[in-house]
Parts: structure tokens; sequence; C-alpha cells
């Protein structure tokens, strides 16, 4: 049925792409492996971690026996989404670059080059699921809930969804684990990568400290007095516990201090210890919001939210205006952070969209 129609898959390396790429291959289809290399700086062992993932990738395709390429899009990671990374730092957000990576290169560049190969289809490892009604094409989680990643989808758009396949759709991680080790595929162990998509999982700090040099300033606590010293406000997340270095100081109440605040323009980092309800908020602005598969004809309607990767799912009320979402919680919830993404869904799994957090609620 799949005869004579080509996909190109987005091979990082890894097993889930590997194995995306022999499911296909399986079902019928012309397969091509396709590298990105979008970053190409070397990690603090001096190694380019991109060497060594292409070679994963060259021993996974000749196996299966399918052609592969690579490309490298490192101008165009940088211009659209390393740029707005540190952009978002500047401002004293937090800012999730693999959701960007998706939109502007995995299905921009990497779609783009596909159909220069001759690809009907691309593909990718997400666990996720693309389903078409009536012309219009839904995101939905995927079967394996421990590891769907729809909510770093959340901002493609119909073009874009209608062009993909996802094969893990339907399967668990432990049977692609399986699938992998029954055909001998070299990366069948290989561990997952955990770190943020161009960094890894080096030294974040280290890594900022090399693009956005900032100075030490004082941390205080809720009252205005000096606690502490940090070493570049822009270097913390809200709720943020480890690495403060005041948690012996005298007159404290012994519990453990937390990031309550940054003041940015005078280069303050605001804490608060023991009980952390100043923490919890009760809604959010949101902005930049894709919606799929369409804006909502009803302007203000309940669903469910995520505003962080791996949370549950959370009750809303969401309010649709001009320029901005607004989202309300049925319930508080802690260090909702401004620069992450808040993703919508349906009582029936389907990805509604999301947008970027530029404000958090507390009354």
């Amino acid at each position: 049925m799949n005869d004579n129609k080509t996909v190109v898959v987005g091979m990082s390396g890894g097993v889930d792409s590997a194995v995306s790429a022999l499911l296909l291959k399986e079902q019928g289809y012309n397969v091509i492996g396709l590298f990105m290399n979008n970053w190409e700086e070397k990690d603090d062992n001096g190694v380019c971690s991109a060497v060594d993932d292409y070679e994963d990738v060259k021993r996974v395709c000749t196996k299966i026996s399918i052609p592969y390429y690579s490309v490298n899009f490192a101008k165009e990671y940088w211009d659209r989404v390393f740029k707005t990374f540190l952009d978002e730092y500047k401002k004293g957000r937090t800012p999730n670059p693999d959701v960007l990576c998706n939109r502007e290169i995995k299905f921009g560049p990497f779609l783009e080059y596909a159909k220069k190969l001759g690809a009907d289809f691309i593909a990718t490892g997400h666990y996720c699921k693309v389903e078409e009604i009536d012309g219009k094409y839904y995101l939905k989680k995927a079967k394996d809930k421990t590891k769907d990643q729809s909510y770093f989808l959340n901002q493609l758009s119909q073009d874009q969804l209608k062009s993909v396949l996802f094969p893990l759709a339907d399967i668990e991680k432990k049977e692609v684990r399986r699938i992998a080790l029954e055909n001998d595929l070299s990366n069948a162990k290989k561990k997952d990568s955990t770190g943020v998509c161009f960094i890894g999982e080096r030294n974040f700090k280290k890594f900022l400290q090399g693009y956005l040099p900032s100075k030490e300033g004082n941390i205080v606590d809720t009252e205005g007095n000096v606690v502490g010293r940090h070493s570049g406000v822009l270097y913390y997340t809200l709720g943020q516990r480890k690495g403060l270095n005041i948690g012996g100081r005298s007159g404290g109440n012994g519990k453990r201090w937390f990031v309550l605040d940054k003041d940015v323009a005078n280069n303050i980092l605001i804490v608060s210890q023991g009980e952390d309800d100043k923490l919890y908020s009760t809604g959010l602005i949101a902005t930049g919001f894709n919606f799929i598969p369409e804006k909502p004809l009803k302007t203000t309607f309940d669903c469910y939210a995520k505003f962080r990767y791996r949370q549950p799912d959370q009750k809303v009320n969401v309010e649709i205006l001009d320029e901005y979402v607004k989202v309300r919680f049925y319930e508080k919830q802690r260090a909702v952070t401004p620069g992450q993404y808040v993703v919508l869904y349906d009582e029936n799994e389907n990805c509604l969209g999301g947008g970027v957090i530029v404000k958090v609620i507390f009354d």
C-alpha cells in the first residue's frame, strides 16, 4: 500500500528514530535517513557529540539497508532558535528551545530539504500521534504517556502536521528497545539524551556563562535583607533550591531557601525560606499562541493544561483575548515560569496548541 511513497526520517543517532526508520521500511515505504547537525560546538571534554551520533546513524542505516545523508542546519539553528533562547534569558525568562527547534528546524528547513530528496512525508521518533478528520490535522498524545512528547510540538502548523508520520504513536518505550534488540541495531541500548537539545548533558550554568556574561549581585529575602551573593541573576530559575549557598546563614528558620523572583534590571535575586506559598499562582498570560487544528469558536472554555513537560494535566479555564490568552487555574500551581510554554489539551487527549508564558497571576 505504501510502495513508491518516500519517507525521510530525521535520524538523531538514538534508538527511537532508528526503530522509526525500521518500522517504516517494514510497512513498505521507501525510507531515507537524514541526520541534522544543528550545533557545532564541542562539549566540556573537547568532543563534538554530533560526530558520534552520526556514526550511530550510519551503522543503523547500513544495518536496515536504507540510504542516509547528513545536512548542516547550524546557521539556521543559530538564527531561528539560539538567538531567541539568549534574548529570553536576558529578559529573565526561562525559555524552552526544544519547542522552537521543532517548529523552526525539524519541521522547517528539515521538511524543505526532505522534499528536495523527493519525500512524500517526513518522520521522526517523537512519541505522539497525528489524526486527520475532515481535512484537519489533530495532534494527540502517544500511547506511552510516560514518553508523550506532544508538549514539545505545540507550535506546529497544519501544513507541518499533514506532512509528518510518527511511527511510535502506539508503541511503548520498552517495546521500542525490544524491537531494536531483536533487529540487532547497534544503538539498541544507547542511553536516552536528557539535556537541552543543543547543550546536551554538560554543566548548564557554565554553558550559559560563555554566551551571557553576568555580574555578581545581592541575594535578598522578601524583607529586602541581604542574605548572600549570586553569580549572575540570569542563571537562576524560579523555585530553584540548589546552588544558592545561603543554607547556613544565621538568623534564618533553618528551612531551605528557594528562588522566589528575579529583578533583572537591578541584578537582584529574591529568595524565600521554608513555606513556598508565594510560589503558588492562580493563572497566567500567554502570547504567541498556536491553536491546533484552528482557533476555537468559543473565546472562553474549560480544558486541561501543562506548564512544563511531564506535568500531570491540570484543569483550567481559558479566555482568548485579542493579543494574548489568559489561563486561570482551578487549583493553584507552583513555580509557573515565564518563558516556558503553556500547552492545552481536551478530554480526548487532543493537543489544542500552546503559547509562551509571559506573566504569572497571583491574585
